[in-house]
């Protein structure tokens, strides 16, 4: 192994927990059932490490090999490090008939005619998903394999997931995305997060959802004494409404972990009692950040328990309905009279 593939795997054993390490190298296939047997994973990390490069160098392995490995963790281990969601649009008449063979040759052969230095390795993992490790070079220097991109996209779907991507190499990445899958344009879907899984499933809508009834079914009554059954039916039934209001709006069951949501404000300044900023000309701009380990149960249980207000806002709603957590806030018109809309940046 040269210095750069050594450089990786040493990387590699320090960022995968010791609990983890035993299977993922099983996974990998690279070593032998008597080479595995060897490892002593109750040994430090800078032991394994060394262990490693031993067999490495008895089995000629290569930054490719190496790769591989890191693919096998990422794919098992997808929510680390930020992904941002883009959307492919105006597929051509054949985009429907783009197959993986196909796709991984065409997307190869498309991002090598725009950047000289470049790896590309492509894996179909077991549901379906395309996942792309893109080590990036420039006219001069070799691909860097400790900063690579990856890429998840599922065929047939216009979803594709980015994470590690820098500004300067999405126009590349773009253009072979759009070639190779038959599409016209791609799109920020605004709608980013550190759980993979959660923002798939927000997107591709694979959470159980509510949807509205205009005729809500009778509550059920509670055979337990009370001293007003009366304003205990009101409180049951308001408690019941909150209840199907917040499962309309965010879904049933467990939802998406998503972990934040920003909302961006360009509007008119309304207060009565402060002239000077009401009277401005440019609109009134600030940034809204809402956060949680679960953004969508927070909201729901609001919702439900009665300290958000039902019917759910819009502003709220829209995170499920439209599968995205960023949005612009703008004013449709000019004036206080004005209402609101959103729009996508």
């Amino acid at each position: 192994m040269d210095d750069s593939a050594k450089l990786l795997l040493q990387r590699l054993v320090r960022r995968i927990p010791t609990k983890m390490l035993e299977t993922t190298l099983e996974k990998w296939g690279r070593l032998s059932a008597a080479q595995r047997r060897s490892l002593d994973f109750t040994q430090s990390k800078l032991a394994l490490t060394e262990t490693l490069f031993t067999i490495g160098e008895e089995n000629a392995l290569a930054m490719k090999h190496i790769t591989e490995l890191e693919m096998i963790y990422i794919i098992e281990n997808p929510n680390q490090g930020m992904w941002y969601t883009f959307q492919l649009v105006d597929p051509e008449d054949d985009a429907p008939g783009v197959e993986l063979t196909q796709f991984k040759e065409q997307f190869k052969s498309h991002l090598k005619e725009l950047i000289r230095h470049v790896s590309v390795k492509i894996k179909k993992h077991t549901d379906e998903a395309v996942w792309i490790r893109i080590a990036w070079g420039d006219g001069f220097s070799r691909p860097n394999h400790l900063k690579p991109t990856y890429v998840v996209h599922y065929l047939q779907t216009p979803y594709v997931f980015v994470s590690s991507l820098k500004s300067k190499l999405k126009p590349l990445l773009s253009q072979a995305l759009t070639l190779s899958t038959r599409h016209q344009a791609i799109k920020d879907a605004n709608l980013s997060g550190r759980k993979l899984t959660a923002i798939r499933e927000l997107l591709m809508r694979q959470y159980q959802q509510v949807f509205p009834t205009k005729y809500p079914s009778p509550l059920v009554e509670n055979d337990q004494t009370v001293l007003n059954l009366h304003v205990e039916k009101e409180q049951a039934e308001a408690a019941a409404n909150r209840h199907r209001m917040a499962g309309e709006a965010f879904g049933d069951g467990t939802l998406p972990q998503l972990q934040s949501a920003v909302y961006k404000l360009e509007t008119k300044f309304r207060d009565p009692t402060n002239k000077a900023m009401t009277e401005r000309a440019e609109p009134f701009r600030c940034v809204v950040k809402f956060s949680s380990t679960n953004l969508l149960e927070s909201f729901r249980h609001c919702a439900s328990s009665g300290i958000a207000s039902t019917p759910v806002t819009p502003l709220l709603s829209s995170i499920p309905l439209k599968g995205r957590n960023y949005f612009v806030i703008t004013d449709n018109t000019p004036g206080p009279s004005s209402r609101m809309r959103q729009t996508q940046n």
